[in-house]
């Protein structure tokens, strides 16, 4: 059934804290039609002119979310985390109108299970996710982390000393540290990929992959 969802289909946001006013707010930058909906009557005010649409109503009510037309929504996002228990009670009513995908916030692993048991198709950790992408920035010499499900990361950082003024392959960066520099950015110029051939200066940025101990011992090189 989501394989068949529009790209640019509505979405349903439901929760104006952080995360979901940041959600809804890129989703209308993006060009998106946006619904969204909380109890509270200020953050409701407060959005109205910024997104598609905004409406107040408590979620938690299955009739409240049939009367804002909730079911005509293909995509639904269940930004509540503060408390679980609404958080559950309206995942599990964005179930019962049978909307196809369902992404909700979780603040914790229990609470992520739950989720999901009761049939959100993706859970969502923002604090968490943050908090260990931070870890990793502050650490060393990324400038930018993204891992996935896998133990496989995308990395954005300066090249460390033992890979400068070396091509790739005379460097030995993917037999010695067990990463690929994917990408190579030098001042002025557009990201490239990189190739056996490309040289690395101090000047340049790198895109790499690999695993979170791999890169992380990668970027531990120094400069």
């Amino acid at each position: 059934m989501a394989d068949r969802i529009k790209h640019d289909a509505p979405v349903l946001v439901i929760g104006l804290g952080r995360f979901g006013a940041a959600t809804a707010g890129q989703l209308d930058r993006l060009g998106r039609e946006v619904l969204v909906v909380d109890i509270s009557e200020a953050l409701v005010q407060k959005w109205a002119e910024r997104v598609t649409h905004a409406v107040q109503a408590d979620s938690r009510s299955l009739e409240a979310l049939k009367q804002i037309g909730a079911q005509d929504f293909s995509i639904a996002v269940c930004a509540v985390g503060s408390s679980v228990e609404a958080s559950v009670l309206i995942t599990a009513n964005l179930v019962d109108l049978k909307i196809p995908q369902i992404w909700a916030k979780a603040i914790s692993k229990s609470h992520g299970k739950i989720l999901e048991r009761i049939g959100a198709n993706h859970v969502i950790y923002p604090e968490a996710e943050a908090g260990e992408r931070a870890a990793h920035l502050v650490s060393g010499r990324m400038l930018d982390f993204i891992e996935f499900d896998d133990d496989f990361a995308l990395v954005k950082m300066y090249p460390p000393k033992p890979i400068r003024g070396l091509n790739l392959i005379d460097s030995g960066v993917r037999r010695k540290y067990n990463v690929t520099v994917v990408g190579v950015k030098s001042p002025g110029k557009p990201f490239t990929y990189a190739t056996a051939d490309t040289v690395v200066s101090n000047h340049d940025l790198i895109i790499v992959s690999g695993t979170e101990a791999d890169i992380e011992r990668f970027a531990a090189l120094g400069s």
